[in-house]
């Protein structure tokens, strides 16, 4: 056992040392990390047996997370590593054996100037209610994004920001906000219990890690309309079919409530994705919906489909298609147009957009 611990942390500490966003430990693989969005397996390492991702995924677990995987067959939590790095764990079952993802989370939360995100999320995080919800597929920088706009609250303004998540991922230094970080499991018996409860902490701002299920966006409707400002993410791919899954994710009866709802305090969403540079590393591209009378009109109406061209039509707004957000990477040559043909929703509208501006 003792060598399988001395293991993981020669494992954890070349994940943090190899700027690797993730570490897999699969049977019939060596020990793989995820670079700048890239699967590189450590060649020096042996092929992982059964038995060796098992005492491995022993030594991150405790005695009740125990009781709870082989239960559940799987398992979140969060793992701190000797001070030096934090990871989001998930340990599951394929094909009988165990696996775990290991996602490193950096110790310090960067502003949106070190992410290089569009400078509207700014005005974002100056805003006292509403409901902001950022969007894209795993592992495409949604949970960071989150956590420079809080962050820059926490810098600013004189608030209780109070967050549900499982599990919790960046650590906030408290500076002029009160920062209440709960987890789920540990804080809370779950995302429902921690909502129901959450409006009677005297929060300023909230933010809920997840949208799993529609009780889950009932609450989190609710808490914006009670004049707070709300935050959480959703795995969509714009800005359109986020309202669309909201919406759809309700019984038919209750889904004119929803829109109601939703049209009252959506103010923005930003889609997002990490794109490889030329030069190296990824960038973030961002759809912005700002939501303004029109786009409020259009929820209400069930029109959700025309909000794209809303979009690329207010562009003085504030708003930012996904497509044209593309299209001056590339033009700044930061992108190839290959990859953001990859990204795109719609590669051939993009091309357009470029030989347009060329």
């Amino acid at each position: 056992m003792e060598d399988y611990q001395q293991k993981l942390k020669d494992l954890l500490l070349m994940t943090a040392r190899q700027n690797s966003s993730d570490l897999h430990l699969s049977i019939g693989r060596r020990p793989t990390l995820r670079i700048d969005g890239v699967l590189i397996p450590l060649q020096k390492e042996p092929v992982l047996t059964p038995e060796a991702v098992q005492e491995l995924v022993s030594a991150l677990l405790t005695d009740a997370q125990k009781e709870s995987f082989f239960q559940n067959k799987e398992i979140d939590f969060s793992y701190s590593f000797e001070d030096k790095a934090r990871f989001r764990v998930n340990v599951f079952y394929q094909r009988g054996y165990m696996a775990a993802a290991l996602r490193l989370i950096p110790a310090q939360v960067k502003s949106i100037e070190d992410l290089h995100l569009p400078p509207i999320l700014h005005d974002l995080a100056s805003l006292s209610q509403g409901f902001i919800l950022v969007v894209g597929p795993a592992g495409h920088g949604k949970s960071t994004t989150l956590a420079a706009l809080l962050d820059e609250i926490n810098h600013k303004r004189n608030d209780h920001i109070i967050t549900i998540e499982d599990p919790i991922e960046y650590l906030f230094v408290q500076d002029r906000c009160i920062i209440s970080q709960r987890e789920v499991g540990a804080d809370t018996l779950n995302f429902h219990q921690g909502l129901r409860s959450i409006l009677r902490q005297d929060p300023d701002v909230i933010m809920i890690g997840e949208m799993r299920d529609p009780e889950t966006i009932s609450t989190v409707l609710t808490a914006s309309e009670t004049g707070h400002l709300v935050f959480s993410t959703l795995h969509t791919n714009s800005a359109s079919q986020t309202i669309d899954r909201i919406i759809d994710s309700f019984p038919a009866a209750q889904q004119g409530q929803v829109t109601s709802q939703l049209a009252a305090t959506l103010v923005a969403i930003v889609s997002e994705r990490l794109v490889p540079r030329i030069d190296g590393g990824r960038t973030p591209v961002c759809e912005i919906m700002l939501v303004n009378s029109a786009i409020r009109n259009l929820i209400r109406e069930r029109k959700v489909y025309q909000i794209d061209l809303v979009i690329e039509t207010s562009l003085q707004e504030g708003m930012v298609s996904l497509n044209r957000a593309l299209a001056n990477v590339v033009k700044r040559k930061e992108v190839s147009l290959e990859n953001a043909e990859t990204y795109s929703l719609n590669p051939a509208e993009l091309r357009i957009l470029l030989e347009r501006e060329m």
